[in-house]
């Protein structure tokens, strides 16, 4: 097949689901709302990327309170909702946010080993009993470059152990804004971007950061451009907590994506992933 007869693909591959009102909704007519905007927006395919942590079956990884509390939900109930959608013909594919735990990379496998996932997303909002992007803040509690470089070390972690398929929100710890000096954050990106081309998984960008503190979408152009140095995919994504966020401000992120000269976007299929031209 001639390359210009191969279709181009938006994905949002990073949204939660939810209703109109962002209340936690895990069941088949909650998808809907998503795909519509989703086909309104021009997203050919909306990935699902539930909170690992609202799950009771993964409480065991779980110490900080905040995640603890939140395991209330059944995890059966949010895979069957979006299979449900699948076998129903809808152009959705089932995910799930993982928050990378360091030193429990066995016992997150073996969690999540019995689903059939399309795509596993990795992150960090928690290290050392601080947040990443919320109170109490690794970067109170460490520095500004102490909280970079332990970010950026246990994400790159989370990149060698292979659990997931793709990393979101990969510089979530600038959301307040607040950097070491740009020297610093340099180093730290080439590092971090060999680490994931080493590991062979894909980046996320994201629209997300648009609209936090930062007021940047997710990663940083050198970031980025670290990255398409070393022919690491990327898969798109707004984070939407809501449907009427699905592919917000992709345009920004295709503006992104060209500027760092990304042709393709990943697309992922039973934790198999392919190239397709970027729509």
């Amino acid at each position: 097949m001639h390359a210009d007869s191969v279709p181009r693909v938006i994905v949002d591959y990073h949204m939660h689901l939810r209703n109109s009102r962002g209340e936690i909704a895990h069941e088949a007519a909650a998808v809907e709302p998503f795909v519509e905007t989703a086909r309104a927006r021009g997203v050919d395919e909306s990935g699902f990327t539930e909170h690992v942590y609202y799950f009771r079956r993964t409480r065991p990884l779980w110490t900080v309170p905040y995640h603890v509390e939140r395991c209330v939900y059944d995890i059966e109930e949010y895979v069957d909702a979006v299979v449900t959608a699948k076998e129903r013909g809808l152009p959705v594919k089932l995910g799930l946010e993982v928050d990378y735990v360091p030193g429990r990379e066995e016992e997150t496998r073996t969690l999540l080993e019995p689903y059939p996932w399309d795509y596993l997303l990795g992150s960090i909002h928690w290290l050392d009993d601080f947040s990443t992007d919320s109170e109490p803040r690794l970067i109170d509690e460490l520095g500004v470059e102490g909280a970079w470089r332990r970010y950026f070390e246990a994400l790159a972690g989370a990149a060698r152990s292979r659990l997931f398929d793709s990393l979101s929100h990969p510089d979530v710890i600038k959301i307040f804004d607040v950097r070491p000096q740009r020297p610093i954050v340099e180093e730290l990106h080439d590092q971090f971007a060999a680490a994931v081309a080493d590991a062979g998984i894909a980046l996320e960008v994201s629209t997300a950061g648009l609209h936090k503190p930062v007021g940047e979408l997710y990663p940083d152009p050198h970031l980025l451009a670290a990255c398409r140095a070393r022919d690491v995919p990327v898969t798109l994504a707004s984070d939407a907590h809501y449907p009427e966020l699905v592919g917000r401000d992709f345009d920004r992120a295709r503006e992104l994506l060209s500027s760092a000269h990304y042709a393709t976007i990943t697309v992922f299929e039973q934790r198999e992933a392919r190239q397709v031209p970027l729509g």
